[in-house]
């Protein structure tokens, strides 16, 4: 059994002042974060559990050791004869990762030595180690005479140190950037490795340069891309070089921009010099990253759109579920699946340390996701389970979003990713019914928050730094004790509740429920106003334009955006065309085999929402989604507002994805014909309304 220095002072504590310590408290008196506090508890109780003693958490009478005493003296005689560690297995795993990767070769003997543990213990890491190290192609050889070695590439070197950080040291990641933050941190080095100046230093210049994207990086994405930005610059000015690595630079245009950004400040201020390969490298993994919104509409992703609803579809057929109509499940996947594909065409790694239990837990939800998307998405030729398994979550939430209620209002702090948080809020809404009001906040965004007050109840997949109101940790999953925990809280603190002003005394629950109902009727009204407003807009505006005098697509395109502009349909004309000129330098926008190419932009100067298309007398050749070159013979227009409500969003995805619906769609889309192509808009907009809005 390993027990840490703190772990065994914690239960001493707890033992000789039981019911006086909270993990507040204790934190204050060993000077370390309430976030530590908790994780130890969670080892104190697995350690109590041998003894057949609990660990009572009770948030007003303090920590307490309950069972039998005899069993309480064998813990104190245990406690009396142990040598406790300072660190964990993994702690010394990741340690010896380290040196294998700052030496050429180590003897046995040595490197035994300089980690502290005995030559067997050593060679049970070693064997761990590399199992675990195949999954990043990095082999381990231990030879007579040699030593030690580590085999692989420097790319697959760097990935398998970030990955081993993000899969078992996650939450010291994140404790650590908050110590930093606070000029609370005095170690030499962050988890035996990252220089803290380094480390702090990348933090700021990738929260200032990324901070005006929209959307953020998620938190997992975000501690991932500080972490191999990290260990980027700290192997390459140890002389630790990458080979030559295939430059996606013309592929990762922005992405590319800001790496080289973010490496200048660095080198401006550090005698590092990133090379090239280093900032491919970077762009690749920011590349990966789900830099997408569930709420932004890609227009361009035409193809890909008509894959997820495919998908979405096949997934709906197996379980005798209609989710085809769901559109936040539709946004989530197609957020999602660009950067998931991206990383499985480059053989990225990926840990979903919540794999196993959602495979236990969705076990039918998981296989009809699996077949699905390898029926779909057949230009991958493997899908790990680690990938499907964060797939799946997306999937778990929209079937539990369809039970809602209203009421307590809880915040939510998931850091894990877009479909985790929203799963756990519904599921909670689902268990728990009392709890209708919910709000997702990720770890970086907690401070905004300011005055907890406003929540009745914090609920959290990750221990909260520097958070004096109480909070309860669950898993992502929400297990069955974790639902108990939560029940058990609000029925011991349902008078502080009900002292909460949003909440009415019985005499006003009529007048209550009116003003509920009054603003049901009017989120209904505001639907319907914006599905009209949409719909209208597109039909009446809609043109097919013939210009055999204007011999360019650029010159077609110009021509369409001024005449919007003499309509009234929107301001600085330049601006747009721009903007759509933009746009086309980014990446192909024709459409593969329809001879359609898909122009478009949101701004600020557009007021309505425009879709128009102008035939072409001579094909011109442009680069198409697929990265081909390509025949367009119809240049079709989309301009929408900068804000979009989610309704009027989801009108603009149902024509972009009705383009290639089926093949009777491609032909009435590329006929140039403006009666059938109105005819059709109609139709898919009849559609629409029947299915979302004229219903029963």
């Amino acid at each position: 059994m390993f027990i840490t220095s703190r772990e065994k002072a914690i239960i001493e504590l707890i033992i000789k002042t039981s019911g006086k310590h909270t993990a507040f408290s204790i934190a204050n008196y060993l000077n370390v974060s309430v976030r530590t506090i908790h994780r130890d508890l969670n080892a104190i109780e697995k350690i109590l559990q041998s003894f057949e003693l609990d660990l009572v958490r009770n948030a007003d009478k303090g920590l307490k050791i309950e069972g039998k005493n005899e069993q309480i003296f064998r813990l104190v005689q245990y406690l009396l004869g142990i040598h406790p560690i300072d660190e964990t297995p993994e702690e010394k795993k990741l340690q010896l990762l380290i040196a294998l990767l700052q030496e050429e070769s180590y003897k046995i003997q040595s490197l035994a030595a300089s980690l502290g543990v005995s030559i067997t213990t050593l060679t049970t890491y070693l064997d761990e180690l590399t199992d675990w190290l195949t999954h990043s192609n990095v082999q381990v050889t231990r030879k007579r005479g040699v030593g030690v070695e580590l085999f692989g590439t420097e790319a697959n070197k760097r990935k398998a140190l970030a990955n081993n950080f993000l899969l078992y040291f996650n939450e010291e990641l994140i404790e650590n950037l908050f110590l930093l933050e606070n000029g609370k941190f005095s170690k030499k080095m962050v988890l035996y490795y990252f220089l803290p100046e380094y480390f702090l230093t990348i933090d700021r210049l990738v929260i200032a340069t990324l901070n005006r994207l929209q959307p953020r990086l998620a938190d997992g994405d975000y501690i991932g891309l500080i972490v191999h930005m990290c260990i980027t610059m700290q192997r390459t000015e140890s002389g630790f070089l990458l080979e030559e690595y295939e430059d996606y630079s013309h592929e990762l245009t922005e992405e590319y921009n800001l790496i080289v950004k973010i490496c200048k400040a660095i080198e401006e201020t550090y005698s590092v010099a990133f090379t090239k390969a280093d900032m491919i490298y970077l762009a690749v993994i920011l590349k990966g990253s789900k830099l997408q919104a569930a709420d932004t509409v890609p227009y361009d992703s035409v193809i890909l759109s008509q894959k997820v609803k495919n998908f979405i579809r096949n997934v709906s057929s197996k379980l005798h579920v209609d989710l085809t109509m769901d559109f936040s499940l539709y946004q989530g996947l197609l957020a999602h699946m660009e950067p998931a594909l991206f990383r499985l065409k480059q053989q990225m790694g990926l840990f979903n340390p919540l794999k196993e239990e959602i495979k236990q837990k969705y076990p039918v939800l998981f296989m009809a996701v699996q077949t699905s998307v390898e029926n779909e998405f057949v230009e991958i030729d493997y899908f790990p389970e680690d990938e499907i398994a964060f797939i799946v979550l997306h999937f778990g939430s929209a079937l539990v979003m369809r039970e809602e209620g209203i009421s307590i209002k809880a915040l939510i702090v998931c850091p894990t990713g877009i479909g985790t948080s929203k799963m756990l809020a519904s599921r909670v809404k689902k268990e728990i019914s009392e709890i209708g009001s919910i709000e997702i906040s990720s770890i970086k965004d907690l401070q905004k928050h300011g005055n907890f007050e406003n929540f009745d109840v914090i609920i959290s997949t990750v221990r909260l730094p520097f958070i004096n109101k109480d909070n309860i940790l669950v898993s992502p999953l929400l297990t069955e004790e974790n639902i108990l925990t939560i029940r058990r809280f609000l029925r011991n603190n349902i008078e502080n509740l009900t002292k909460n002003k949003h909440y009415k005394k019985s005499a006003q629950i009529e007048s209550s429920s009116s003003r509920v109902a009054k603003g049901g009727i009017r989120e209904i009204l505001q639907e319907l106003k914006d599905v009209q407003e949409s719909i209208q807009a597109v039909l009446d505006h809609f043109r097919v334009y013939r210009k055999p005098h204007l011999k360019s697509h650029e010159q077609v395109i110009k021509e369409m955006v001024w005449i919007a502009e003499e309509e009234k349909l929107l301001t600085h004309a330049n601006e747009v065309i721009e903007l759509l000129m933009d746009r086309e330098r980014k990446g192909g926008l024709g459409i593969p085999n329809t001879g359609m190419g898909l122009f478009h932009c949101r701004s600020e100067k557009v007021h309505e929402l425009i879709f128009q298309i102008s035939h072409l007398e001579e094909p011109c050749l442009i680069k198409g989604m697929d990265g081909k070159d390509m025949y367009m013979k119809n240049v079709l227009l989309m301009l929408a507002p900068e804000e979009l409500s989610v309704n009027k969003q989801e009108i603009v995805s149902l024509i972009s994805t009705s383009l290639i619906e089926n093949n009777e769609s491609i032909m009435t889309f590329s006929s140039s014909n403006e009666g059938m192509i109105r005819a059709k808009l109609e139709a898919v907009f009849l559609d629409y309304l029947h299915t979302n809005l004229i219903r029963e």
